[in-house]
């Protein structure tokens, strides 16, 4: 029986919003629909499904994939890495396609690489996707012939192999870091026993380096089959049939040459005995503690299906808020803690406990852990806990609901991928929503509660300790176990205690404000109100989604005002509050207290500004404006919290000091800015200098006087709801007698620094547990007063135009990194009206320790031959497509509004008429476009970047440092060349007095990456 709504229920529905919406009356035995809903889906003679869908959002774009059912799991011992591999060459070479013309193609139309051409390869599938814009009838064409030539076309020559063996390896090694050589070490612990833990998708180096494009080839041949495939098209259609098509046009005359393989079905075994496992990772950023429960992946076939995951996120959700309050205690186990459930590979999903504890404390945080779930087994949840997770989850599919009608394509199209990978069923969001309606009340407390029956420690469990040091020991970790299980058995666990939750946020009302002036401006769609306590408020209505309401407020005056002797402590003043409660509310309390409600509120204090900023729902703005409110009217006190906070500051710059990477970073901002106190590094000894209470008075006048506040307000606003709550939670906030934080944006301090005025170039040498290297080449940036605004635009266009070029060069050319980065700072100078601007460009990359100053020298080549002889036609149409498509995408965006219009509030040409402003910039945009050429951006680069680019430049380079051992060895083997006997033997005292004092670990797997 296929269970969809019927039509004249949804149309009553969508008229009268989720309130209004009916329950259904269905059998639990029922079986969910297998069409997926809302798509033209079929399957072409060859073999290949299809799913076509038309959807608005964006206008005038398509979300497109091809799904191959194919993965790392399937290759054999000399193939470990090849599916990876595969998927670098597509984009690579084809057929019709050479030297990564795919990418130079997409990109002239505006789909920039990386964020709308991408691809992942996981165990079990290879996912190629596409974000491209369909205004020109033959874009759509040539985007489905691209994906057809990734399906049956790719080129495996030697030559391309030879061109990505680089980039592979540089993607490689970026997993041979701490995060990743942890990651690695729990999925082999976690699928032991089965082919998936010895079929990490990055594959083996060696594999990488010197496989043949023959083994390539016939992975490619004997596995991507089109019955093994499926093209999904999402997007701005008005004609889904003849998408189909096209579809049929590019794919339909391919046939795969031999019958389809079939996919093999791999177990992974469970096992009654937990995992143990402590792994000790120099260079770790914390002590952590994980536990993993494994299970099969179940079908979601029943309504009864649905209902079990219903009640499976209940209790995912309700055991978080438990971890959270915990972890908000005086001298909690762990600073934080959190269980998500999620699919590991095809057969297997676990549910895993993750917490972040201090040194030496993965004992307790493993104990509390065990106790709470066991705490749940013996006595439950309530169910006020209950109660709180399903307003939760029945506000946020109300959200889903009322902006049914405008999901991004591109999440359309992920929900058809699960659906072919994973056979999840795509019932559509109205049917969702009628199911969740009527089923979350009927779930009672006692069956989220069962659900931990199957967390536990014989459940093909597995426990996990990191530490960078070792202080605990697997015989520790079966003691907590046997420890907590006797406890469950003798039921020696107390219930959970709740505690007292205030209902109101506001306990009296605000008198409201009035509106002193008002102002519409037309060309942005915007109103202005001056409020009586001097705040000023401009609001946009819109259209884009029927759920949502940004606000962002802010005031001129951050850090840079602070004397050397207040900067430590008042730059943790945020820190603090929000753990102590920035809304007169402790963060656990509040929790509870928003439950059901979608309002969130956060708060930062900047270089210059001072800023809050929330999202909400339309119907919860009256609860996002009171947090406003208290957030000015109430007062953060330090308490008991501090002493919290402060260790997990030392935790972090403990790990900071761990991480090899802290060194590279440090020294970039000291060779760039200085050794200013703005910009210098927090050390152990600055975080004793503290002192709460002024941290927190800093705080709470940031955020005490009204008058200087400019709140920005865009989203689906009624004017006729909204203004009376704008008037009573803003506009009632009290002005003060004496302002507080008043400051003219003209006379703000400028950060302390000056670039270098010569060529610096630096190696940081840092120990490693593998080695790792990573490039910063730095130029100043200086833009003049007089054209600064359209500088700033060129600025913009211009570091788009170096990512493009270093990404060729460096990559597609020369085939060394993965990635290349350009990362713009223009915040040397204070915000000023008449000052010039002052900050740097840089290029980022990583790459092989051996060749990084021979890339170095490549990337400032490039740099200089753009600014002798400027770039093509070809590339300034790239880029200047790229940033029109992302200017099209923005004007459909709540965001992108709400940040608009921020700017032109910012602006140095803005006073008083915002407008003004905002049309100023406009007009400034299009005059820069229209400008953009070969000879005037090769100008803008020699004016904005020094020229020659050689003249001034910076370049740090992270780079391994040989540990003691390492070293000894090479000593060693000099030794046995030149010295003789007498040698040998003062060196092996040396190393084994070393080794004595060391103890070193290294790691030889790789990590999965997309």
């Amino acid at each position: 029986m296929d269970l969809l709504p019927a039509e004249e229920t949804l149309l009553v529905a969508r008229k009268h919003g989720f309130r209004f919406l009916k329950l259904v009356n269905v059998d639990e035995e029922s079986i969910l629909a297998e069409k997926p809903f809302g798509v033209d889906y079929g399957r072409l003679e060859n073999g290949l499904h299809y799913y076509v869908r038309s959807n608005s959002k964006p206008r005038m774009r398509a979300a497109l994939a091809l799904a191959v059912k194919v993965g790392s799991v399937l290759e054999e011992e000399d193939e470990r890495g090849v599916a990876h591999i595969v998927e670098h060459l597509a984009f690579s070479a084809t057929k019709k396609y050479t030297n990564h013309d795919i990418i130079k193609f997409l990109e002239s139309i505006g789909a920039e690489f990386g964020a709308c051409q991408n691809a992942v390869t996981s165990s079990d599938e290879t996912v190629y996707e596409l974000f491209v814009p369909i205004d020109k009838p033959e874009l759509l064409s040539q985007a489905l012939s691209i994906l057809a030539e990734f399906s049956s076309e790719v080129r495996v020559s030697s030559e391309d192999l030879e061109k990505e063996r680089g980039a592979v390896m540089e993607e490689y090694r970026g997993t041979r870091n701490a995060n990743g050589r942890m990651q690695d070490a729990h999925w082999v612990l976690m699928l032991e026993g089965s082919k998936y833990a010895e079929r990490l998708p990055i594959g083996l180096e060696k594999v990488i380096r010197m496989v043949s494009p023959q083994i390539v080839k016939q992975f490619y041949t004997n596995w991507y089959n089109l019955h093994n495939m499926a093209v999904i098209a999402v997007g701005d259609f008005p004609d889904t049939k003849k998408v189909v098509e096209l579809i049929k046009t590019h794919f339909g005359q391919k046939n795969s040459s031999v019958e389809p393989p079939l996919i093999p079905h791999f177990e992974v075994p469970s096992h009654e005995e937990p995992r143990f496992s402590c792994l000790v990772e120099s260079e770790a950023s914390g002590s952590a503690v994980m536990i993993s429960y494994k299970m099969p992946v179940g079908e979601l076939k029943t309504v009864k299906d649905y209902r079990d995951l219903l009640s499976e996120l209940m209790f995912l959700h309700a055991l978080n808020q438990r971890f959270f309050k915990i972890s908000r205690r005086k001298d909690p186990p762990y600073y934080s803690c959190s269980i998500t459930s999620d699919v590991l590979v095809r057969p297997v999903k676990a549910c895993m406990m993750t917490s972040a504890c201090k040194e030496r404390g993965t004992i307790e945080a493993l104990e509390s852990m065990l106790l709470e779930v066991a705490r749940v087994r013996l006595h439950g949840f309530s169910d006020r806990e209950v109660s709180i997770v399903r307003a939760l989850l029945l506000s946020e599919i109300e959200s889903a609901y009322l902006e049914r009608d405008q999901v991004q394509s591109a999440n359309l199209r992920d929900e058809y991928l699960q659906h072919f990978l994973r056979n999840e069923p795509v019932v559509g969001i109205e049917y969702e929503a009628q199911l969740q309606k009527t089923i979350l009340p009927q779930i009672s407390a006692t069956e989220v509660s069962k659900y931990s029956e199957k967390l536990q420690t014989s459940c093909s469990c597995v426990i996990k300790k990191i530490e960078p040091r070792a202080t605990a020991t697997v015989d520790d970790l079966k003691t907590v176990v046997k420890k907590i299980n006797s406890l469950e058995e003798e039921r020696n666990i107390s219930p959970w205690d709740d505690e007292h939750i205030p209902e109101e946020i506001v306990n009296r009302m605000p008198n409201p404000g009035n509106i002193t002036q008002q102002h519409e401006y037309s060309n942005i769609g915007a109103t202005e109100l001056i409020l009586s306590n001097g705040m000023r408020v401009c609001y946009k209505c819109t259209d884009f989604l029927d759920d949502q309401v940004l606000l962002t407020g802010f005031s001129y005056g951050g850090l840079s005002e602070l004397p050397e002797n207040d900067y430590f402590s008042c730059s943790m003043g945020s820190t603090i509050a929000q753990e102590i409660g920035v809304f007169g509310y402790r963060p656990s309390v509040l929790m509870d207290m928003l439950a059901g409600k979608r309002a969130e509120i956060g708060t930062k204090v900047g270089a210059y500004t001072r800023s809050f900023y929330g999202d909400c729902s339309p119907s919860d703005l009256e609860t996002a404006l009171q947090l406003v409110y208290q957030l000015f009217t109430t007062n953060v006190e330090p308490g008991e919290e501090v002493k919290v906070v402060m260790e997990m500051a030392k935790e972090a710059v403990r790990a900071q000091e761990r991480d090899p990477y802290t060194a590279f970073s440090n020294r970039v901002r000291e060779l760039n800015y200085g050794n200013s106190y703005f910009f210098r590094p927090i050390r152990i000894n600055d975080l004793r200098k503290v002192d709460p209470l002024k941290a927190c008075e800093y705080f709470n006048n940031c955020f005490k006087d009204p008058s200087t506040f400019t709140v920005v307000i865009v989203g689906n606003i009624d004017p006729a709801i909204a203004c009376p709550l704008m008037l009573r939670y803003l506009g009632g906030i009290p002005r003060l007698g004496q302002p507080i934080l008043h400051f003219n944006r003209d006379d703000l301090k400028g950060l302390p620094f000056t670039f270098p005025a010569t060529i610096k170039r630096e190696l940081v040498r840092s120990i490693m547990v593998e080695a790792q290297c990573s490039v910063q080449l730095c130029f100043p940036v200086e833009l003049k007063n007089e054209n600064v605004m359209e500088e700033i635009h060129y600025v913009g266009l211009l570091s788009k135009l170096l990512e493009t070029k270093m990404m060729q060069v460096l990559r597609f050319k020369h085939g060394q990194i993965y990635s290349v980065g350009i990362s713009v700072f223009l915040g040397g100078n204070k915000p000023s009206r008449i000052d010039d601007v002052r900050g740097d460009i840089s290029v980022i990359f990583s790459c092989d320790p051996d060749i990084s100053s021979m890339l170095v020298d490549l990337a400032l080549d490039e740099i200089l031959r753009l600014q002798e002889e400027g770039p093509s036609v070809q590339d300034v149409a790239t880029i200047l497509e790229i940033e029109q498509r992302a200017h099209e995408n923005g004007l459909q965006e709540n965001s992108y509004w709400l940040d608009r219009i921020l700017r032109s509030y910012q602006s140095r040409i803005y006073f008083g008429d915002v407008g003004t402003s905002f049309e100023v910039q406009d007009e400034v945009r299009s005059r820069v476009r229209k400008s953009l050429t070969p000879s005037t951006a090769q100008l803008a680069l020699q004016r904005i970047l020094p020229f020659p680019c050689r003249s001034q430049y910076t370049v740090v380079i992270l780079m391994p440092k040989k540990s003691r051992l390492m070293l000894l060895k090479s000593i060693f083997n000099s030794t046995q060349k030149n010295y003789g006997i007498e040698g040998k033997i003062l060196v092996g005292i040396a190393a084994a007095m070393v080794l004595t004092l060391s103890l070193w670990r290294y790691w030889k797997k790789g990590t999965p990456r997309s």
